[in-house]
């Protein structure tokens, strides 16, 4: 099992405060609020120039500017990317180009929404969260094997949650054309294929110097609950009565720390295919330690690879 000297409560700026990112290409999707913000900021803090691709260009362009302040250094800008629109996934690929990437981390998500579709009809929750990144990564390859190729560590993160333990994929019906929608059981499925993807591109890059890893961040308080009210929130027992975040909650900058880690972390190098949490390579999920792990059909390589056609299929893109 490899660990590294971090733990889940470490801020991120700490996990990187030792390496020197100058000359690397980062992007962070979703980067304008919560951990992505705080996953960029810390690249950035590190001397890595720093694309947040976002769907509000406004937004990011403001948390760009509010990064930059902080740090007192202009490595970080913002782009336009829905990842709910393949047609504005393409474009954003189409214009980064074949420019060396160090460091993608597909961080940008939606949770628990209600039955919505994206511009191609797919459910918005896998549409998004795989579908969507799936499409920005097979298209962003080049890129990552010119860094490679130029003996820079290329890494692919990509997030996914606990949640993955709520649903497998539902291989005959993954879009719920046919089936009843329900809302946490959608987003479980959608952050199962966030990790399966890891698996599988993993598997397609290493030997050409791309590895892939999956991250499960915690439980942290962002605009990811933005579809959640607040009874429902005081049901699952993430806020009291009183609204205060219950206790284990993490901050931003400290659920930033596992992907950050994920992208520059020395135990990883070379390595790739892990599920990773608190800093660590997490364990296959028992019931003797139930808090912790991953879900063996999250990291199956024939899923990976089933999920992987699939993919395929649906988009209509294949590397």
């Amino acid at each position: 099992m490899i660990r590294s000297r971090f733990g889940a409560y470490t801020p991120a700026r700490l996990v990187v405060a030792d390496h020197d990112l100058s000359g690397r290409n980062v992007i962070v999707t979703g980067g304008a609020s919560g951990i992505g913000l705080e996953t960029a900021r810390a690249l950035a803090g590190a001397g890595a120039d720093v694309m947040l691709a976002v769907r509000d260009r406004s937004a990011g362009e403001k948390a760009a500017v509010e990064i930059n302040e902080s740090i007192g250094a202009d490595r970080v800008v913002a782009g336009t990317l829905d990842l709910a629109s393949l047609s504005s996934v393409g474009s954003f690929v189409d214009a980064w180009g074949d420019a060396p990437l160090d460091i993608l981390i597909n961080n940008a998500g939606v949770m628990a929404t209600p039955l919505l579709r994206t511009a191609e009809d797919l459910e918005l929750q896998i549409g998004t969260n795989h579908f969507g990144h799936f499409v920005l990564t097979v298209g962003l390859t080049r890129a990552m094997l010119n860094a490679a190729e130029e003996d820079r560590t290329a890494r692919v993160v990509v997030l996914s949650s606990i949640g993955h333990r709520r649903s497998d994929i539902h291989w005959d019906d993954p879009n719920y054309l046919s089936r009843p929608y329900d809302k946490w059981e959608a987003y479980g499925q959608s952050k199962t294929a966030n990790a399966l993807f890891a698996v599988g591109y993993n598997d397609r890059f290493e030997e050409h110097g791309v590895t892939a890893n999956a991250v499960m961040p915690g439980g942290i308080m962002t605009p990811l609950q933005r579809y959640l009210s607040e009874d429902e929130m005081k049901a699952m027992g993430w806020i009291d009565d009183e609204g205060n975040v219950r206790e284990g909650f993490k901050t931003p900058e400290q659920g930033a720390s596992t992907s950050v880690w994920a992208a520059v972390g020395e135990e990883l190098e070379g390595i790739g295919g892990l599920y990773l949490e608190d800093c660590a390579q997490a364990p296959i999920w028992s019931q003797a330690n139930p808090m912790k792990g991953v879900m063996p059909y999250a990291v199956d390589p024939e899923a990976a690879d089933r999920l992987w056609m699939l993919s395929e299929e649906i988009t209509g893109v294949s590397l």
